[in-house]
């Protein structure tokens, strides 16, 4: 069977959202804060402070926004900080992707669920990719998968999710797709951020890296990685048409982390709709257009409750692929 990620993942909806300044809802953040729940470098870390700069420069928050790494867990440590300290923070907002759904799909974060936070916003979708160093032998996917089919133990391919989570679930899905029988022998090895992954990738202590546009491209810029396969349904536009699709390689394997954010359960509400109406407006932007451009995001335009029915969505659909491939029973 040919595993892809499911439409809800890739899907965009325009709604239209007027928009509206912060503040217009009876709120206004003091100390603005983003939690990253991994280290420098990565897709969340990227998220938080490019967002928070895009705020502060269309004049949508007043002042800088903290971003503040908390790693663990694949974003656990974060999530259950959130939920267990920072309940009622109205000033907070928490960077989350296919990652954060796809941890919590797998009931990852012991004893937390999707509910005990309140969904804002998507602000992109960010197709995965994998790639190896600059001077590695490994040109195109099928010769990296074909050194793992021959001798799993001689390909180690690092992510910066957790083991079951969506950098590895990714590779797992081009395994399958490529008619690897056992994907549990695919050597996957965990790192707290993208950017660590492929630190590690540099250092030659692994031979692969599977991750995000977003997360490669400024190692793609320096020349350090090559990107062998983009997890998108046809060649990305402008700068990224160089990398080749898995699809094109002959893999059928599908994959798009969206971006976007939550908030504490206990947020008031004028907080809640103040922060889902400034990065509503933040994503009608021009600005934004150029950022999502420059690298490589795809449209995915939803707030307040359709944000939050997607990644329910998004929950039980990852927990299907899930099961299906073996990460959960």
């Amino acid at each position: 069977m040919i595993f892809t990620a499911s439409r809800a993942l890739v899907a965009a909806a325009i709604l239209g959202v007027s928009a509206v300044s912060v503040g217009a809802q009876g709120f206004t953040p003091e100390n603005p804060e983003c939690i990253a729940p991994a280290n420098p470098g990565g897709g969340w870390d990227f998220t938080c402070r490019q967002v928070g700069k895009s705020l502060q420069d269309l004049g949508l928050i007043d002042r800088t926004m903290q971003v503040v790494n908390l790693a663990g867990g694949g974003g656990g440590v974060a999530f259950a900080e959130v939920v267990n300290k920072r309940n009622d923070a109205n000033d907070l907002i928490v960077a989350a992707s296919t990652a954060t759904a796809t941890r919590l799909a797998q009931g990852a974060y012991p004893g937390n669920t999707m509910d005990q936070v309140r969904w804002l916003a998507s602000v992109g979708a960010d197709y995965g990719v994998i790639a190896v160093s600059r001077d590695s032998e490994v040109q195109t996917l099928p010769e990296l998968l074909d050194r793992i089919k021959a001798d799993p133990r001689s390909v180690s391919i690092a992510g910066g999710s957790a083991v079951g989570g969506w950098d590895h679930l990714k590779v797992l899905i081009a395994a399958n797709a490529y008619g690897i029988d056992d994907v549990r022998s695919v050597k996957y090895i965990a790192f707290d951020g993208g950017g660590e992954a492929v630190t590690q990738l540099l250092a030659g202590s692994v031979q692969a890296f599977t991750g995000d546009i977003s997360e490669a491209k400024g190692f793609v810029d320096s020349g350090d990685i090559r990107v062998i396969a983009v997890l998108s349904p046809d060649r990305l536009d402008g700068e990224f048409a160089s990398f080749p699709t898995a699809r094109e390689q002959g893999i059928e394997a599908i994959g798009a982390n969206w971006r976007g954010f939550y908030a504490p359960g206990g947020m008031s509400d004028a907080a809640y709709d103040t922060w889902v109406a400034a990065i509503a407006e933040l994503y009608a932007s021009d600005e934004w257009k150029e950022v999502m451009a420059v690298n490589g995001l795809a449209p995915l335009d939803l707030q307040g409750a359709e944000f939050e029915s997607f990644v329910s969505d998004s929950i039980a659909q990852i927990q299907d692929i899930s099961r299906e491939i073996g990460i959960i029973k």
